[in-house]
């Protein structure tokens, strides 16, 4: 869709499993800081943990600002100004990831290097839903596209929106027990409660102070992390006698449920990654994933089905639907696809109007596709991807290059109407239309180049430079050969008839 941009920032995204420790946490964010401080373009950084960084565009974007448990941690890079380095934020990026990782996969956590996007706002660069009549066959098959993608080129940071089991532990009160005890359930709940949560007693009274400072009664985090040691706490009866709590509840241990995403209604599994390395579309991931996701186990009576725009009618099967940045260039290279086609037919129209003829503006649109030779071989010069704006850049380079044509071929009829030869008439065109071809041509040349080393329009500076200056080469010498080879009989014989009635 667009190139990374050259940004003074990342950001690097912790996961460690559900229920890690905020220590524990901090302890892998504080390894992973470290690796990164000794980069020579970071000039600082901050960690969040357990919770989320400050929110930018990406995260709103991305819902990272909905991260706030102990088992997840931010990192803010910030990198030194664009001039002041060789390399752009996203080398840099794809440098400091196999080492992240590396430190990650000690941990079992999941670490992803987060860019600011300049194209689209999408959840990831690549993302595969997962439809199906079976949560647990869902999760199975989410399991299956993770063992694919890892085994893509280029393909990296995979994660999916399936949370670890973790265990769940209720303290039930055995109500007849406390009330032959003489203590109410609520006197039981309520004192978990205030232990296990931080509370609001009071307020210190401060007189530089804008907002009121909490007096806050908590347990110290060592007598609240065991079990045992929450129900050996004492609860006053109505005799004023203390009883531990143990007496009187029992534990039941069970599964925390997990988070279950839908959408438009559809239960979905997400499974997200991102593409970095030598090809950096999503769409070089998702050729010929067909046949490895046919390749599935699947219950028996069930197939897989593969969807690029839209969602399942049903949930009958099981689906894998390629969503994120893949269907935003698909959607708009179409649009932008179908935008050139109208502009075509349109340059056409006008110049069939013009010249009353249907065959010669065929002749004067050979130029449209000599300007892709150029578009192709300068990006593949510059090494730069084909992007949307190298498409606009095409369809705005469309008319100039006809415009070329149409100046030759003018010419050229209007010396073929005044009785010229027609290689005569040729030869002449070309040595009077090339000076304000060449001008034309210069102009769009030089007014593009200003843009040629931005990151994101760089795809539109090449379209018109190098679309320009091979295009006109070609126009030059192709369209007068072109038109000489399909209108030399008929000019031939308009000038004998013209010729013939001279005579009479």
């Amino acid at each position: 869709m667009l190139p990374f941009d050259n940004k003074n920032e990342f950001q690097v995204v912790i996961d460690l499993p559900e229920g890690t420790t905020l220590e524990r946490t901090a302890a892998v964010t504080k390894e992973i800081a470290q690796y990164i401080s000794t980069e020579p373009e970071v000039v600082n950084y901050q960690n969040y943990v357990g919770t989320s960084a400050p929110i930018t565009f990406n995260g709103l974007v991305r819902h990272y600002d909905l991260r706030s448990t102990s088992n997840v941690s931010d990192i803010q890079v910030n990198l030194l100004p664009k001039g002041e380095r060789s390399d752009q934020s996203h080398d840099i990026a794809k440098r400091v990831r196999p080492q992240i990782q590396k430190i990650a996969a000690r941990y079992g956590a999941n670490v992803k290097i987060v860019e600011v996007p300049p194209g689209p706002p999408v959840l990831s660069t690549l993302v595969a839903e997962i439809y199906g009549p079976d949560y647990d066959g869902q999760i199975e098959v989410a399991q299956n596209v993770i063992d694919i993608l890892d085994s893509t080129d280029a393909v990296v940071d995979i994660d999916w929106r399936v949370e670890a089991h973790q265990t769940e532990y209720h303290l039930v009160v055995d109500n007849e027990k406390a009330m032959l005890n003489g203590v109410a359930p609520a006197q039981i709940v309520g004192n978990i409660t205030y232990v296990l949560g931080e509370h609001t007693v009071s307020n210190v009274y401060d007189e530089n102070s804008s907002d009121p400072i909490g007096i806050v009664l908590a347990l110290d985090n060592r007598d609240k992390t065991d079990l045992q040691a929450i129900q050996n706490m004492q609860v006053k009866t109505q005799s004023g006698q203390m009883m531990p709590m143990s007496a009187l509840v029992r534990v039941e241990e069970n599964t925390l449920e997990p988070s279950i995403y839908r959408k438009d209604q559809k239960r979905v599994v997400y499974v997200m990654a991102d593409m970095a390395g030598g090809l950096e579309s999503p769409v070089y991931a998702i050729l010929g994933m067909e046949e490895k996701l046919k390749a599935i186990d699947l219950p028996k009576g069930y197939t897989m089905n593969e969807m690029y725009l839209g969602q399942p009618e049903d949930e009958q099967n099981y689906t894998v639907k390629w969503d994120g940045e893949w269907q935003i260039t698909l959607e708009v290279f179409r649009d932008l696809g179908t935008a050139f086609l109208v502009v075509i037919i349109i340059i056409y129209m006008l110049i069939v109007g013009w010249f009353q003829n249907f065959k010669t503006p065929l002749v004067m649109m050979v130029a449209i596709p000599l300007s892709l030779v150029g578009i192709v071989l300068g990006h593949w010069l510059l090494d730069a991807f084909f992007t949307a704006t190298s498409f606009i850049g095409m369809i705005a380079l469309a008319g100039v290059m006809v415009r070329n044509s149409v100046l030759l071929i003018d010419f050229i009829e209007i010396r073929l109407n005044e009785g010229i030869p027609m290689k005569r008439a040729i030869i002449d065109a070309g040595a009077v239309r090339t000076t304000p071809i060449l001008l034309t041509t210069g102009a769009v040349v030089i007014g593009a180049s200003i843009i040629l080393f931005d990151p994101i329009f760089q795809g539109l500076a090449i379209s018109l430079v190098a679309g320009a200056i091979v295009s006109t080469l070609l126009t030059l010498i192709v369209v007068p050969l072109v038109y000489y080879m399909t209108e030399h009989k008929k000019w031939e014989k308009i000038h004998a008839e013209a010729k013939g009635e001279q005579g009479n």
